[in-house]
């Protein structure tokens, strides 16, 4: 006789009930954590490839990049570039060799204000990785949620046919703009979302459903089901597993090591929040977005400019750590 599905779910962890109702993506670039936990997808960005870069057991990565850097490139400020795309690509492939989906990759963040070197520097990544012989349908191009980054993302799809995952997305007019645009991904930071009120509001504290970052992404996918965009909604930058299961039913769910953990060691019940169904029943009005209409809804939305602006900092903080590193072993 098969078991009840009552009793099985007082047997699985919250996080094999949770990959019952949604894609569970790893975001860290520690291959073990992978390895552990068995997400679908993995991401990246430099912060997590800068954390891993210094983990002893990543040094022939390193190494790699680093030989590669020098024999590609003729001035040092070439070779560390070649050596940074190398690098990135190399911890790619690692990742693809663990899970069986996708991994995300990111184009450096001071580009986030120019189409075409973003759209360049994702087309070398595709072609970077086809030597290794990774196929272009397993890798996602990560471009930060500006406009120039949207129209890249947009161009990339439609005339290359490269997917791309649009991060650092704040506020509703990126999300609109983003589906607009055919992306294939994109990625919510719902703990920065709250991290914004907890700082510049007189709330500090906040129940799950009530959490502005749950409310954003909830809003948004809502609106993606409601008008049948293709652009899937993958929820990232958690700071309790309380706003992860707040979402459960979501497209995807980009998860840190620390919550798979909290996750996998406990058997509480996960309820699916969100579902195609119940987002078709929402009274919603659909949005236009153009250029002007983008730039003004972001100029009225502070807590989306604030973080826009400040991820493409420190991110770009990271690179620049991660070329020293690179430029001090070329030495």
């Amino acid at each position: 006789m098969s078991e009840s599905p009552s009793k099985k779910s007082k047997m699985a962890s919250s996080l094999d009930q949770l990959k019952d109702m949604t894609v569970v993506v790893a975001d860290t670039g520690d291959f073990e954590a992978m390895k552990k936990y068995k997400p679908t997808d993995a991401t990246t960005n430099p912060s997590l490839i800068l954390q891993a870069a210094n983990m002893s057991q990543y040094a022939s990565l390193i190494t790699d990049a680093v030989e590669y850097g020098k024999k590609k490139g003729s001035t040092s400020g070439e070779q560390v570039s070649q050596a940074m795309d190398r690098l990135f690509v190399l911890f790619g492939c690692e990742i693809l060799k663990i899970v069986p989906g996708r991994v995300s990759i990111e184009v450096d963040a001071r580009l986030s204000f120019d189409k075409e070197a973003s759209i360049n520097k994702a087309r070398k990544f595709v072609s970077m990785f086809a030597d290794e012989g990774y196929d272009k349908e397993r890798i996602l191009i990560k471009l930060a949620s500006t406009w120039e980054g949207i129209q890249a993302a947009k161009e990339l799809e439609e005339e290359h046919g490269i997917h791309c995952n649009l991060t650092l997305l704040f506020g509703f007019a990126q999300a609109v703009a983003c589906a607009e645009a055919g992306v294939t991904l994109i990625s919510p930071f719902v703990g920065r979302i709250l991290d914004w009120y907890v700082a510049n509001t007189d709330q500090k504290t906040f129940e799950p459903e009530d959490d502005p970052g749950v409310k954003s992404v909830t809003k948004i996918y809502n609106y993606y089901k409601k008008f049948g965009y293709k652009t899937v909604v993958m929820g990232a930058s958690f700071r309790n597993a309380g706003e992860i299961q707040a979402l459960a039913g979501c497209d995807l769910l980009t998860i840190g090591p620390k919550f798979l953990e909290e996750l996998q060691n406990t058997t509480d019940p996960v309820v699916q929040h969100l579902s195609e169904a119940s987002a078709k029943k929402h009274d919603l009005e659909k949005v236009e977005m153009t250029e002007a209409n983008f730039r003004w809804e972001m100029n009225e939305d502070q807590m989306a400019t604030d973080k826009l602006s400040e991820g493409i900092r420190k991110f770009a903080v990271d690179a620049v750590k991660l070329e020293k590193m690179l430029m001090e072993k070329m030495k």
